[in-house]
């Protein structure tokens, strides 16, 4: 535990873990056995358990949020690039909302956004720097598998059930979360939401490097997504109707 209270700007090279290593994998590997049983458990529970599990969800992404917050401060690290201002963050306020006040357009940007979003954090971590024995690997870890699996158990149980024409609608709101955190990081030097450079392990980076700005990757990895996480569900229900 020598490196625990250590954040990406303290921590020492060489200690942390390298994509898709043991530690990745067995990362991902029980992300994907709490999704499993998560919504195996919501699929057969009734609407009052239902709500019950979403709140409690909610309470541990809060939870997960402030040991966060409780450690930088313990450790003297807290910066204003840890602020609640990442797409992660902001999408744990919105689970909290729709835990106690589910709304479709919550349900598509949970979908269409959150889902995304958590898994490419997941897939290509930022924090590869910092090794197992730490709380941000710890939290970023728990909290990104958390956030996936909000809204994929929602969707299995039927309750979150994405509208294609709702993307537009979750893209035109996700701008206007980006125009004024844009203006903050040219305050402040910070990078929410990859808005100033992405890192390298970044799907914007290749752009970032090829085409001149990253942010011009955006376009074609918003279609990418819409591609990935709409077109099965259309598939499915044709062939349901048929």
């Amino acid at each position: 535990m020598k490196y625990f209270l250590h954040t990406t700007e303290t921590i020492p090279e060489g200690v942390g873990f390298t994509h898709y290593d043991i530690t990745h994998l067995l990362w991902l590997l029980g992300f994907a056995i709490f999704a499993l049983i998560s919504c195996i458990i919501y699929i057969k529970s009734d609407e009052v358990k239902r709500s019950k599990i979403r709140k409690i969800f909610a309470f541990l992404l809060i939870a997960d949020e402030l040991f966060k917050v409780i450690m930088l401060i313990i450790g003297g690290n807290y910066l204003p690039s840890y602020l609640p201002l990442h797409l992660c963050s902001i999408n744990i306020i919105l689970i909290a909302i729709h835990a106690f006040k589910p709304s479709k357009m919550l349900d598509n940007f949970l979908y269409f956004i959150g889902i995304p979003g958590a898994a490419l954090a997941l897939l290509f971590p930022s924090w590869a720097a910092l090794p197992l024995g730490n709380f941000m690997h710890i939290h970023s870890f728990t909290v990104h598998i958390l956030l996936i699996t909000y809204p994929i158990m929602c969707l299995s149980g039927g309750d979150i059930i994405p509208k294609a024409k709702s993307f537009l609608h979750c893209l035109a709101f996700l701008l206007i979360l980006a125009l004024p955190i844009y203006i903050f990081n040219i305050f402040f030097d910070t990078n929410f939401m990859f808005l100033m450079y992405a890192d390298p392990g970044n799907p914007l980076y290749w752009f970032g490097e090829n085409w001149g700005c990253h942010l011009l990757g955006i376009p074609p990895l918003m279609a990418i997504v819409f591609a990935v996480m709409f077109v099965p569900v259309l598939i499915i229900r044709k062939l349901k109707k048929a």
